[in-house]
């Protein structure tokens, strides 16, 4: 059964990827929605008897590399820690699925499009339960794969092209850093298994490792390693650049990716590395400033973009921040609930935008739409909902995640901690003003669309308002229903040994414990943030404009999101161009061709035009040839024989 979680997405995605060489679109729809439907029902029995029943389960399905004293094992490891995301990866997925039959409807590659996103899910699936980093590796090299084909999907169109390439080589840089990681931990244990990693990890706590001529803590050289490949698949600061430009794929592929699944995979690796991390403060440190400016960043950006979906994608950035500053404060079941929650109320926002896209005609820019909240009912009600739990409202699944977050930031006591707790507050603040700029423009005043686009405005078929409606349930009711269990009272006895956390780290015990005025800030805050949207957005309309002339310098670097795409143009993109052409030109074309294959060819042809030049026709020039012939023939023999 546990296997069949794993495999069920891949059996789908390889019988559409069949399906449509032969354009059967309706058939490979049915093949890949019903795999993953089982798969996530499977998922929810696993989650009962693992999570619930306490009873973790390996299935090892042989061996893989044997070389030397290196093994690696096919194994599915299903602990607390990996059934918590077969219900976010599946649950999401499925319904992404169903979404992408109404919104998918008019391409010409429906069945192609479903076999990309069914083999993303069984990629993810395979990272989540991969028991060995090896092997962790391997799911994190086909998500990158597979998000390169998702978003490139209409690779006839330049910027979705040139998106997928940026996501790729980004990712890249990222995975880099996380195969060095591994080697580190290999060279360090012996192994690549998760269980004797963790059962060493206390002993090689004062280890040195030699790392570029230095020695280091092994332990915080491994952990840092690591984190950047987690910096690269989950847009923190730094790599984050992809995330934004991934928007260019079809909406499904940012609702599936870029909100719950693909972008979580490095808070996963985090959480799941945390017997290691425990021993390892500096890097946990790292990981916490990282967070807290990742989450302060891109809600800087978020607040003045104006494509819709661009807008939702730096919230995910920023709410990737609150999950990775989580873990830095050793607070990782908070930043797995709040990983659970965002994942349905992201993807309800992402789903959401795109229901209003398609009942705009394909429009995405915020300026130009307006005044359609009444014309499309449901997906304004959605988008309510999605938006009052990213805020983080009270009874809404994020106001539970997300506050615990702040919470065990305050109660971690430490600079890193302090520093995330209060960029996290202000992070939350301009999230709500960022979210209701998005409601205002989206749906009321004057509409701004042309005659002819708000004639054709209309709600999205009930293929694509029920999964709304499935994801906005988890939106309002995960965080009450999982409260006890994630970071409550149940908590410990909940993830049991899939999450290690060291005793003197004591930051998710005090959360319950801190002052009334910390858990009532990040809500004041929230309200704040919609009450300024309103006034700006909905009453006084011309103050946006204003605010953006007298801090003209400062609207601008949030807008150009501080220059990253600019700087790193500069000096990695057009360098390496000119080195390139550079290669090109005098080392390929001029140097290995010139003196290889075409020098060669060009002496030949010269050669031949040469010798051509005898062929006349003409039969004096013949028998005068063959007269000199003779002559120098005698001459030889003279010389060489007669004079002897």
């Amino acid at each position: 059964m546990y296997a069949l979680i794993v495999f069920l997405p891949l059996f789908g995605a390889l019988i559409a990827g069949f399906l449509s060489l032969y354009q059967r679109d309706r058939a490979a729809e049915v093949i890949t929605i019903s795999g993953l439907l089982l798969s996530l029902s499977l998922s929810l029995i696993a989650f009962a008897n693992v999570g619930i029943g306490g009873v973790p389960e390996t299935v090892n399905l042989g061996r893989w590399i044997s070389s030397g004293g290196f093994v690696a094992n096919w194994s599915l490891r299903f602990d607390t820690l990996t059934v918590v995301m077969l219900i976010v990866v599946t649950g999401v997925s499925s319904m992404v699925h169903i979404y992408s039959v109404g919104y998918m409807s008019h391409d010409i590659a429906r069945a192609r499009f479903m076999s990309y996103l069914s083999l993303f899910t069984f990629a993810m699936l395979m990272l989540v339960t991969a028991d060995n980093l090896v092997q962790m590796f391997f799911g994190w090299e086909g998500v990158g794969v597979a998000s390169y084909l998702l978003i490139g999907f209409w690779y006839k169109k330049e910027s979705a092209h040139a998106a997928a390439m940026k996501a790729f080589v980004v990712n890249r840089v990222g995975d880099f850093g996380f195969a060095l990681g591994i080697l580190a931990v290999y060279a360090l244990f012996g192994s690549i298994q998760f269980d004797d990693i963790f059962a060493q990890s206390s002993s090689f706590a004062a280890t040195n490792l030699n790392f570029l001529g230095y020695n280091l803590p092994a332990l915080e050289v491994a952990g840092i390693l690591l984190f950047i490949g987690a910096m690269g698949k989950s847009a923190q600061l730094g790599l984050h650049t992809w995330l934004p430009d991934a928007m260019e794929g079809p909406t499904p592929v940012s609702a599936l990716i870029h909100a719950a699944t693909m972008v979580t995979a490095g808070v996963f690796m985090i959480c799941r590395l945390s017997p290691m991390l425990e021993y390892a403060p500096f890097a946990l440190d790292v990981i916490t400033v990282i967070g807290a400016l990742t989450a302060i960043f891109a809600a800087t950006i978020g607040m003045t973009q104006f494509d819709i979906k661009r807008v939702i994608a730096y919230s995910t950035c920023s709410q990737l921040g609150y999950m990775f500053f989580a873990a830095g404060v050793s607070a990782y079941p908070a930043a797995m609930f709040h990983l659970t929650t965002h994942a349905f109320f992201k993807a309800l926002l992402f789903l959401g935008a795109g229901s209003v896209i398609h009942a705009m005609s394909d429009e995405q820019d915020l300026r130009n739409m307006g005044g359609i909240w009444k014309k499309v009912p449901v997906t304004y009600v959605m988008m309510w909902i999605g938006s009052l739990a990213l805020a983080g409202f009270p009874f809404f699944a994020g106001y539970y995640s997300k506050d615990m977050i702040l919470e065990a930031a305050y109660a971690a006591h430490s600079v890193p901690a302090s520093i995330a707790f209060w960029l996290g507050c202000a992070a939350a603040f301009l999230t709500a003003f960022y979210s209701w700029r998005l409601l205002i423009m989206a749906f009321h005043g004057v509409p701004r669309a042309s005659a002819e686009t708000m004639a054709h405005v209309h709600e999205s078929p009930r293929v694509m308002t029920l999964p709304l409606l499935a994801l906005a349930v988890g939106a309002v009711f995960a965080g009450w229903l999982g409260y006890e269990l994630f970071v409550g009272t149940d908590m410990k006895q909940f993830w049991g040994e899939s999450i290690f956390i060291l005793p003197t780290n004591t930051a998710m015990e005090n959360a319950h414990h801190v002052p009334a005025w910390v858990k009532t800030l990040p809500v004041v805050l929230a309200a704040a943030g919609v009450g300024f949207a309103v006034l700006f957005y909905g009453l006084m309309t011309s103050i946006p404009a204003k605010i953006a002339a007298l801090l003209r310098p400062l609207y601008l670097l949030f807008f150009n999101k501080w220059y990253f795409d600019e700087l790193y143009d500069a000096v990695f993109v057009r360098p390496a161009v000119r080195i390139g052409t550079f290669l090109w030109q005098r080392g390929d074309q001029d140097t290995i061709d010139g003196f290889g294959p075409d020098g060669i060819s060009v002496f030949v042809y010269r050669l031949s035009g040469v010798l051509s030049r005898i062929q006349t026709g003409f039969l004096f020039h013949y028998a005068f040839a063959m007269l000199i012939g003779v002559v120098v023939m005698v001459t030889w023999y003279y010389f060489r024989f007669m004079r002897a």
